[in-house]
């Protein structure tokens, strides 16, 4: 026998020792497994938490120390401040839009509704001329008759208007009990960035303090920089737009706040609104409701410049994918978390290129 080769002792230990590792890492798979099912209805929640604490933090010890250092009290208050801050336009875009919904239904209510009848030549047109003239000419008698024909093709619509209903109603709960998870977080807040910090540095020995550091300075500047002045041009164009009593104000700040985000600019909404006004208020309304809002228009460009131009480049196109894939991976959370987390990771991924660079030259 050669010496060389392992006994049938050596073997069967060795496979003896490979099955007891493999059953451990099955073990192991499989706890993970049923712990990620567990936790894995929270992770929006555990997000956005840990997102509104970093980005509330320095407001909050500013609260702490106006109050005497007591920081459970300021938390609390910085909790209810942040509801109420929240659930007031958040109610109110809700009952706008469902009384928006409303009247939009009572226009088209289809024992009212009539449809002329269509031009012969529509006949004429190429591929779909017959079939477009049919239907046409039956809306034009019977209605009710045309809509029951596409009522199929529209119900799967219905069910996703449905879905994204819902959705959006759960991923609001959401967002109300990650506030109050964040306000649980300021207090310690020392002792779990201590925490975060040694597990940083266990990841990434050199630079994970650093990193660290980087993903809280981008959370804090994209926060305000993108989603904070979004929101507060949105309060202030939705606040104009009630005052002057512009018709669908809730849909029409929804479009602000988005195109602000995306940082598109509110532009494209206000404008005509604001020819609008001329033509529908009387000219001292329309002169104050104008002068009201061009301001309000120019403050992402006059305040974002200030907040974004501290050390951070993330580009525009990251954020608009952000809010894009955020909005349809976790509804309208994620139109605020995704350009977050994004950014988070962009300026990471940055700079460890940056010092892979500098250590190769």
């Amino acid at each position: 026998m050669n010496e060389n080769q392992p006994s049938r002792q050596d073997r069967d230990a060795l496979t003896a020792i490979f099955v007891e590792n493999s059953l451990r890492l099955a073990a192991l798979a499989l706890l993970l497994y049923i712990a990620f099912s567990l936790v894995s209805p929270f992770i929006t929640i555990t997000i956005w938490s840990v997102v509104i604490a970093v980005a509330l933090y320095p407001a909050y010890e500013w609260l702490a120390r106006l109050i005497g250092g007591r920081r459970r009290l300021a938390a609390a208050l910085m909790t209810l401040i942040c509801l109420l801050v929240v659930i007031g336009p958040a109610t109110w875009l809700a009952l706008d839009l469902i009384e928006s919904l409303r009247a939009v239904s009572a226009k088209l209510d289809l024992s009212t509704l009539a449809v002329p009848p269509p031009p012969a030549g529509v006949k004429d047109w190429p591929l779909v001329g017959e079939r477009i003239y049919t239907f046409w000419d039956l809306a034009a008698t019977n209605l009710q008759a045309a809509f029951a024909n596409i009522a199929p093709q529209l119900k799967p619509l219905g069910s996703m208007l449905l879905r994204i209903g819902a959705d959006t109603g759960t991923a609001i709960v959401k967002f109300f009990v990650s506030i109050i998870v964040a306000g649980f977080l300021l207090a310690p807040a020392p002792a779990l960035a201590d925490a975060l910090r040694k597990f940083a540095s266990r990841l990434v020995s050199d630079r994970g303090a650093e990193f660290l550091g980087l993903a809280v300075a981008t959370i804090r500047t994209v926060s305000r920089g993108v989603v904070g002045i979004s929101v507060l041009q949105a309060f202030l164009a939705g606040l104009g737009l009630v005052v002057a009593g512009v018709p669908g104000a809730s849909l029409l700040t929804t479009a602000v706040l988005v195109l602000g985000i995306v940082q598109v600019g509110p532009t494209v909404v206000l404008l005509p609104v604001v020819i609008w006004s001329w033509f529908a208020m009387p000219p001292a309304h329309a002169l104050l409701f104008t002068l009201y809002m061009v301001p309000v228009n120019l403050l992402d460009n006059i305040l974002r410049p200030v907040v974004m131009g501290r050390g951070l480049n993330t580009p525009m196109l990251v954020i608009l994918i952000g809010v894009i894939g955020g909005t349809l991976a976790y509804g309208i959370t994620g139109l605020f978390l995704g350009p977050i987390v994004l950014a988070v990771i962009w300026e990471l991924f940055s700079a460890w290129i940056g010092e892979r660079s500098a250590q190769e030259h």
